[in-house]
C-alpha cells in the first residue's frame, strides 16, 4: 500500500490549481464559495459584453459568407472573374441595381460577387498569417523568458531589428524577394509579425515564473519542457489570445494595403485591397466601386478589434464585478 507524501501535498495542490485553471478569486476572497472556474467566468463576462458579441456575430457571418460563396454567388451574382467580352461596354460601371446589388466594375464584373469572394482571401490571409506569427512568437518568447541570458538578448535584439524598419516597407521588400502572389502575402505578414507576439509572451512568462506553483513544480523534479507546457504556457496564453485576435484585423489591413500597392493578390483574383486600387480612377464617377470593398474591410477589421477588446476584459482575472 503506497504512502502519501504529506510534505508534497501543498506543492501538489498548487500544481493542480495551476493546471486546471483553479477557481477565480481575488487573492482567495473575491469569488470564494461560488465554484466558478476562470474559463466559465471569462465566458460569462464575454457574453455580457454587447460590443464583443456584435463583433463575434459579424465575424461568424463573414466566415459563413466566405465558406458558402461557391454555393450561391456564381448562380445569383455571377462569376467574380468572368468577363463577357461581348457586353463589356454594356455592363461596364453600372450603378447598384436589382441585377447587380453593388454595381459593376469597368470590365462588367459584379462587385457584390467580388466582395463575397474577396472575403475568402482576407480571412485566409488574416488567420494563416497570425498562426505563423503566433507559432514563431510563442517559441521565441518562451525561450527568451525562460532561459534568459544570451538567448534573451539575442532574440530581443533580433526583434528590435524588425521593429526598426517601417512595417509596410519591410513587407513590400520581403514580397519583392519572395515574389508576388497570394501565398507569399501571409508568409511575409507572419514572418514580420512575430516580434510583437514574442515580446508580449516573454513579459507574461517573466511575471508567471515568480509564482509559487512554478517553484513547486521545479522542487518536485519536473522537467523544463513540462514546466513550460503544463504550468507556464497555459497561464501565460491569455494576452496572446487577445493580441492574436486583434492581429487578424491588422493582417487583413496589411493584405489590403499590399494588394492596393500591387504587391499582394494579383488580377483577376478578387481582393478587397485590389478592388480599392482599381477604383481609384473612378472615385467621383463610380463611387460604389470603392464604397463596398471599403465597408467590407472596415466592418471586418472592426469586428476582430471589438472581439479582441472583449476578450481582453473577459480574461482579466482582476476585473471586479
Amino acid at each position: 500500500m503506497l504512502r502519501r507524501n504529506k510534505r508534497n501535498e501543498p506543492a501538489q495542490a498548487l500544481l493542480a490549481a495551476a493546471e486546471t485553471g483553479g477557481v477565480l478569486a481575488e487573492e482567495g476572497e473575491a469569488f470564494a464559495g461560488r465554484g466558478r472556474t476562470l474559463r466559465a467566468d471569462a465566458m460569462r463576462r464575454l457574453r455580457k459584453n454587447k460590443l464583443a458579441m456584435a463583433g463575434l456575430v459579424w465575424i461568424i457571418i463573414i466566415i459563413l459568407i466566405a465558406i458558402t460563396a461557391d454555393l450561391w454567388a456564381p448562380q445569383t451574382l455571377g462569376d467574380p472573374t468572368y468577363i463577357d467580352t461581348n457586353k463589356v461596354a454594356e455592363l461596364s460601371l453600372q450603378p447598384p441595381s436589382a441585377d447587380h446589388p453593388f454595381g459593376t466594375d469597368k470590365l462588367g464584373r459584379d462587385i457584390a460577387s467580388r466582395v463575397v469572394y474577396g472575403a475568402r482571401v482576407s480571412l485566409l490571409v488574416g488567420v494563416v498569417a497570425v498562426l505563423i506569427m503566433v507559432v514563431i512568437g510563442l517559441f521565441m518568447g518562451a525561450v527568451a523568458a525562460y532561459y534568459g541570458g544570451i538567448w534573451d538578448s539575442l532574440i530581443m535584439r533580433t526583434a528590435d531589428v524588425f521593429f526598426a524598419f517601417p512595417y509596410i516597407l519591410f513587407a513590400v521588400a520581403l514580397i519583392a524577394v519572395l515574389g508576388k502572389g497570394f501565398q507569399n502575402v501571409f508568409i511575409a505578414i507572419g514572418i514580420l509579425g512575430w516580434p510583437s507576439i514574442a515580446r508580449v509572451f516573454r513579459s507574461s512568462i517573466l511575471s508567471i515564473k515568480k509564482n509559487e506553483y512554478v517553484d513547486a513544480a521545479r522542487a518536485m523534479g519536473a522537467s523544463t519542457l513540462r514546466i513550460l507546457s503544463r504550468h507556464i504556457m497555459p497561464n501565460a496564453i491569455s494576452p496572446i489570445i487577445v493580441y492574436a485576435t486583434m492581429s487578424i484585423g491588422g493582417a487583413i489591413l496589411t493584405e489590403a494595403a499590399l494588394s492596393f500597392l500591387g504587391m499582394g493578390v494579383q488580377p483577376p483574383d478578387p481582393s478587397w485591397g485590389l478592388m480599392l486600387s482599381e477604383a481609384r480612377a473612378y472615385i467621383f464617377t463610380a463611387p460604389w466601386l470603392m464604397v463596398y470593398p471599403g465597408l467590407a474591410i472596415l466592418t471586418t477589421v472592426l469586428g476582430f478589434v471589438l472581439l479582441g477588446d472583449g476578450l481582453r476584459d473577459a480574461l482579466d482575472v482582476k476585473l471586479k464585478e
